[in-house]
């Protein structure tokens, strides 16, 4: 539910641009402790699987007990990675044997979500499900209610805003008067990268190089757009009424591909406001970033860091002595530090300046803290379907070049 800015200053007495500089408020992610650590198992041995395992390694408050794959080879190279840990290379046959295993990880294709996804919750199990949720409407409807009947079952969705320090931060302060009055928004996830992977027998070729399937894939709209249509999901409290796009092949034209590897999605808010995203893998300059323009400042967000670069009419206020600056061209952006106030007391500012961790660290994190703390979800199977529903609506539009509407029916779980 949208909640009113006005309303939200009220509530707050219009101060909450001072909780960067106020270590009470503590958005620095605490690690849960747990007197037994939780037995979690990973299913999904791709990069972002490999990824993941680093990622969990970390947690003092996590045991990986059991390793799920396919695919013999990259079992055993996750195996490598975690000494001691039992190896599966079927979902079902995990979750029939490992008995001790509290939670699972799913980081398998997009496509297979749904049947792994629905086994875990059968079993009882805690679940961390990367986004985006599944490749169709309906399927992140199945899993989104058989979520929300798993009574006790904490359900997670990996869109990683919503546990990212700065991220958090920097919403507190769109949801005060440092923006003010949104007028536009904009995105961009550049890297160069084929999405092409080599497989050494053949007749896989087609299950490694899934993203590059029409059948399944979800394209750039849907794989990478995803994620960050949700930081404006997030921060907005709601979701577009409809998306343009147009996608074509710029450079990877002759392996016999369809996906698009350059996209533009236009996403249109009932209320007027416009996100305009743009992705390629065909180049690299600025990577990926989300942007917010409004009257009295822009907020610019690039998964580790954040800056907010205020208009030279907006009200300066007294926490800013204490901020950061960083030099953009003509610009001079404020960075954005979580527990600014403790770092300078500390003589640290410029140590707080980025994330210490991945993106997936903290969300990983969140996770655990929800079991451990019996802590509602930070990312619902609800946010995630919804969140995914856009990502899929984005990917029609890109491959039809034409407006998808996004309706309250297709919303409604």
């Amino acid at each position: 539910m949208e909640l009113d800015r006005r309303s939200f200053l009220a509530a707050t007495g219009g101060s909450l641009a001072a909780l960067a500089v106020l270590p009470e408020f503590g958005f620095a992610t605490a690690l849960p402790h747990a007197a037994d650590p939780i037995p979690v198992a990973l299913i999904g041995a791709g990069r972002h699987g490999r990824a993941l395992i680093d990622e969990l390694q970390k947690i003092e408050a996590v045991k990986i007990a059991a390793v799920c794959d396919i695919d013999q080879a990259r079992l055993d190279g996750l195996k490598r990675r975690v000494q001691g840990v039992t190896g599966y290379t079927s979902h079902t046959e995990l979750l029939d044997k490992a008995k001790d295993v509290k939670a699972v990880i799913i980081a398998t294709p997009t496509h297979t979500h749904k049947a792994i996804a629905l086994d875990a919750l059968s079993a009882g199990k805690h679940i961390f499900c990367e986004a985006p949720l599944a490749h169709t409407v309906d399927d992140c409807k199945a899993i989104a209610k058989a979520a929300s009947k798993a009574a006790g079952i904490v359900f997670q969705s990996g869109l990683y805003a919503r546990s990212n320090p700065v991220y958090k931060l920097a919403r507190t302060f769109f949801r005060s008067d440092s923006v003010r009055d949104l007028i536009c928004m904009r995105a961009q996830n550049f890297k160069k990268q084929s999405w092409r992977f080599p497989s050494s027998d053949a007749a896989k070729d087609k299950e490694v190089n899934w993203r590059l399937d029409p059948a399944v894939s979800l394209g750039l709209a849907g794989e990478m757009g995803t994620h960050q249509f949700d930081v404006f999901h997030y921060y907005l409290g709601k979701y577009p009424k409809s998306v343009w796009g147009s996608g074509s092949l710029r450079v990877y034209k002759d392996d016999g591909r369809s996906i698009a590897d350059t996209i533009h999605c236009d996403l249109h808010f009932a209320d007027g406001a416009n996100l305009s995203y743009l992705a390629s893998i065909c180049n690299s300059f600025e990577g990926r970033f989300e942007v917010f323009q409004g009257s009295n400042a822009a907020i610019k967000l690039a998964w580790s860091h954040g800056w907010m670069f205020k208009e030279a009419d907006a009200p300066t206020q007294g926490w800013e002595v204490y901020a950061n600056r960083q030099q953009f061209h003509q610009d001079e952006g404020i960075t954005l530090i979580a527990d600014a106030t403790k770092l300078a007391s500390q003589g640290k500012l410029k140590d707080g300046i980025g994330l210490p961790f991945s993106p997936q660290y903290y969300a990983l994190v969140d996770f655990i803290a929800s079991i451990v703390e019996s802590k509602p979800s930070v990312c619902t199977a609800d946010e995630g379907a919804r969140g995914t529903i856009v990502g899929i609506a984005a990917a029609q539009a890109v491959a039809s070049g034409k407006d998808v509407e996004i309706t309250d029916e297709m919303l409604k779980i």
